[in-house]
């Protein structure tokens, strides 16, 4: 069977040092992030997730955004090389974790960059953005290791927001999600829906018809829930203010089989 497991990771008590490259810097609870932390957690086992907690990295203020130290495909686990120097760090604990799970590891090298948030796999074409935090030669390294697994890798550039997945991220039958003044090029994707709201474009699937999105979007929610799908609706707001979103606090293992 598919496996239901999520990495996830405590905020550092540094949080509030985050950086924020898109967006005005406001000024962040970290109490109120830790609650908000948990309940994110407790969605996902409420939903059948196993979580997996990383061991913390006290001393990297965006460290809760685990999504960007790795890359799954499958059974194999790409550790990433941020493009912002200070993030680079956070991939200690991660490789260790992935390992443990049985991950076949390996490595984005220097000069290549890239963070997992702009990294969107829809079935095996993986979409990877191409912008401030990963370059050409991070999406090189991507293709070499994925392209033999039978990945189909497309490049798209991204300048309006921090990541790829800040942008898009996919429903369950594979349709794009976002709000266009947020993208690039949307004419990229063969199936596209637009959403009212910036938050919106970010779900998580829970499986089944359930979509973990964030509260700050419920003009989206309603769009969903019409369409046939279950809103499961967390509040995720002082990492909002980091550029945070739903899809950058875990990190999803569907392809490890038991």
């Amino acid at each position: 069977m598919p496996s239901k497991k999520a990495l996830v990771r405590r905020p550092s008590p540094r949080l509030a040092e985050g950086l924020v490259t898109h967006i005005e810097r406001e000024k962040v609870d970290v109490d109120r992030a830790v609650e908000q932390w948990e309940a994110y957690v407790e969605a996902l086992r409420t939903h059948g997730w196993e979580t997996v907690e990383v061991d913390p990295a006290d001393d990297c203020p965006d460290s809760v955004f685990v999504e960007d130290t790795v890359v799954m495909f499958r059974n194999v686990a790409l550790i990433a090389r941020s493009g912002a120097e200070s993030r680079r760090a956070e991939t200690i604990g991660v490789e260790e974790a992935v390992a443990s799970l049985g991950c076949s590891v390996n490595w984005i090298w220097e000069p290549g960059t890239l963070d997992g948030g702009d990294v969107l796999k829809i079935g095996d074409t993986v979409y990877v953005g191409r912008g401030g935090r990963t370059n050409a030669a991070g999406v090189q390294q991507l293709r070499a290791a994925f392209e033999p697994l039978g990945a189909r890798v497309v490049a798209v550039p991204v300048s309006k927001v921090l990541h790829l997945k800040s942008a898009v991220t996919a429903l369950p039958d594979g349709t794009v999600i976002g709000h266009i003044p947020n993208m690039d090029a949307p004419s990229l994707f063969d199936r596209f829906l637009p959403v009212p709201e910036e938050s919106g474009s970010h779900v998580v699937l829970l499986g089944g018809d359930k979509l973990l999105m964030a509260s700050s979007a419920p003009k989206t929610a309603e769009l969903f829930a019409d369409l046939g799908y279950e809103p499961v609706l967390v509040d995720i707001g002082e990492f909002e203010k980091l550029e945070g979103c739903v899809t950058c606090l875990s990190v999803r293992l569907r392809g490890l089989y038991t």
